[in-house]
């Protein structure tokens, strides 16, 4: 219940400032319990969407308000097709965490880090971004990326980050039969950090993030 409202308020059925009905009226109308509804107004109002006051009731919050780098609220809003002014917020924001962690990662990483990465585009490579296996290895690839750097606070954003690369890549393989293959970056990536080079790795993928951002501004 709270990934349909959650749907609903992210596709602008439910604009901000609108107010629900109350607890009884809403959870009839949806014909589940009041207990149940009253969980999924708790789960969206800690994501943002949502808030409740004692005789204001319940309303859609400012969309500034909205946690929009919550990995479920990702999931949400490409479950249909995504706002392209936050398609380009996104990768924005990628652009300036995702280099400076690869620069990090070229002076920082440890073996066990760099083998994980290795192993994530071996998978990549083996069972195609087309499927669940091969997207999962893109996500782990990011995600060590960010450990690789040792800053924990860029470390703490890998679920955001993951969960950005999954929807992205799952939403252009849905749009797109024959999409671009983005293992050579990934590979480049990779070869810089391996070999300490900091400059290259951030400059890799600068162009990593850049070309995934034209595949998705192709799909939309």
């Amino acid at each position: 219940m709270a990934q349909q409202m959650g749907i609903a308020i992210l596709s602008g059925v439910h604009k901000p400032g609108e107010h629900f009905a109350g607890e009884i009226e809403q959870s009839a109308a949806m014909g589940v319990s009041r207990t149940a509804y009253r969980e999924a107004i708790r789960i969206l109002t800690a994501k943002g969407l949502l808030e409740s006051k004692p005789k204001a009731g319940t309303h859609v919050t400012p969309r500034k308000r909205w946690n929009l780098l919550d990995p479920d609220m990702l999931a949400w809003m490409f479950m249909g097709t995504p706002d392209e002014q936050f398609i380009r917020d996104l990768f924005e924001l990628r652009n300036l965490l995702e280099p400076a962690a690869a620069k990090l990662a070229a002076e920082r990483r440890t073996a066990e880090q760099l083998g994980v990465m290795q192993a994530a585009i071996a998978d990549m490579r083996a069972y195609g971004l087309a499927t669940t296996e091969g997207q999962a290895a893109d996500q782990r690839f990011h995600a060590t990326l960010l450990a690789a750097s040792g800053n924990q606070a860029l470390a703490t954003l890998a679920s955001s980050v993951g969960a950005a690369v999954q929807w992205t890549t799952n939403f252009k393989q849905r749009a797109n039969r024959n999409p671009r293959d983005p293992l050579p970056e990934h590979i480049a990536v990779c070869d810089a950090i391996k070999a300490g080079n900091a400059a290259q790795a951030f400059g890799a993928m600068e162009t990593l993030i850049d070309l995934a951002f034209k595949d998705m501004a192709f799909a939309l």
